[in-house]
């Protein structure tokens, strides 16, 4: 225990007296946001950087525990998409005064639910482009635009995000797969902080395995 304190999932700011930083899962309010303990934003809310997430297309974001949102993060979601298969793509249904029948899910982009892994680094003013899936371990650079899927434990950066290189090796990216280490308690979680903050990677992999 630091300070004598747990680490608590339910606390809004876990940084006495600074309201910059909050883990996000108790402030959310939309049944089709679901996110994980621990996980955080630079921010003092959370739901305005998820935007055109409207009920009807009943499209979720799915986050992970223990990510790390960095300030100017936006996640896009599906209502942000306009008919692509007809010769415009004006939404005249969306508009007053206009006579069109709103197109159906089948003619709309529609890309699903977009989801990110546990322990993912987002990067400042990154945007999230809908349906992406983000992998355990990834980390996204600063103004990085993510239209396609990433990898866990891989870096992407640039618009469009693109892979430069995996964290680890396919070892090491194995273990961690199978630990799975934000599923454990606190206190094996407190336990484990020394190899999971040690950047000697051999080492790291060598105390993992016994774990396994």
């Amino acid at each position: 225990m630091k300070d004598g304190k747990m680490p608590n999932p339910n606390t809004i700011h876990p940084i006495v007296g600074y309201d910059k930083e909050i883990y996000v899962k108790p402030t959310i309010k939309s049944k089709n946001i679901i996110v994980g303990d621990f996980t955080y934003i630079a921010d003092s809310e959370f739901e305005s950087h998820v935007t055109h997430h409207y009920e009807f297309n009943n499209d979720k974001l799915i986050i992970g525990k223990f990510c790390q949102i960095a300030s100017g993060v936006e996640f896009v979601m599906n209502g942000a998409n306009h008919q692509m298969n007809a010769v415009s793509t004006f939404p005249f249904y969306t508009l007053e005064g206009w006579e069109q029948v709103p197109p159906t899910q089948d003619n709309l982009p529609i890309k699903g639910d977009t989801i990110i892994g546990n322990d993912v680094w987002i990067g400042q003013n990154a945007t999230i482009m809908p349906g992406v899936h983000i992998g355990d371990g990834a980390i996204i650079g600063a103004n990085s635009v993510v239209g396609k899927d990433i990898e866990p434990y891989t870096i992407a950066v640039g618009n469009p995000a693109t892979p430069i290189r995996k964290r680890f090796d396919n070892e090491l990216i194995e273990i961690m797969e199978k630990l799975k280490w934000w599923d454990k308690s606190i206190e094996e979680i407190n336990t484990l902080i020394p190899l999971l903050t040690n950047g000697d990677l051999e080492y790291v992999k060598e105390g993992l395995r016994k774990l396994l």
